[in-house]
């Protein structure tokens, strides 16, 4: 299932995409602002691959593969993947996206996250959408505001390698105390 938007076509993340995804994954550029969140192997990369494709099979959305148009290449990768306990009553949508350098700055971001929001809201509407980064990610931040989410959390960002990391956490409407403590897991 291939879905567009104005500057890109999006599919579910799946094997295929493999080599590419690791290629921006294991990418230090795109990881500035978490170093250590850098993938360093393919087989770490095939297993985080495999359970973005399971996404969709089990909840009906996930991560999207997003390409140009025109020359197939991959631009970025991400969207609304499901997080949290249902039971527990913390479930709630993770709006999530990374883009190569080269293609930074050109509001792909926002078009990608724009996207894959009306598409959780289409699957399960009653869970909140949440974008939760590191403070000094500005452009993220940035995303976050432009799509209309609001900040519900500042604060440490635990078990980050560095102690003086503080989270955010953005989210589409006001998180119940369940949700946001399945945030800061």
């Amino acid at each position: 299932m291939i879905e567009r938007t104005a500057q890109m076509q999006l599919s579910p993340t799946s094997l295929e995409d493999l080599e590419e995804i690791h290629a921006l994954y294991s990418d230090p550029r795109v990881w500035t602002h978490l170093p250590s969140g850098r993938f360093t192997d393919l087989e770490t990369t095939r297993v985080w691959v495999q359970g973005r494709a399971a996404a969709w099979e089990r909840h009906g959305l996930g991560s999207y593969a997003a390409r140009d148009p025109e020359s197939g290449a991959l631009l970025g990768h991400g969207g609304c993947d499901l997080r949290g306990s249902e039971y527990a009553g913390g479930a709630f949508w993770n709006l999530g996206y990374r883009f190569a350098p080269e293609a930074q700055g050109r509001g792909l971001a926002t078009e990608l996250a724009r996207h894959a929001m009306a598409r959780a809201l289409e699957v399960r509407p009653e869970l909140p959408i949440v974008a939760f980064l590191l403070e000094h990610n500005a452009a993220s931040a940035a995303v976050a505001r432009k799509l209309g989410m609001t900040l519900q959390h500042r604060g440490p960002d635990a078990g980050n390698p560095d102690p003086a990391a503080i989270r955010l956490v953005f989210a589409d409407r006001e998180l119940t105390p369940a949700q946001l403590a399945a945030t800061l897991a």
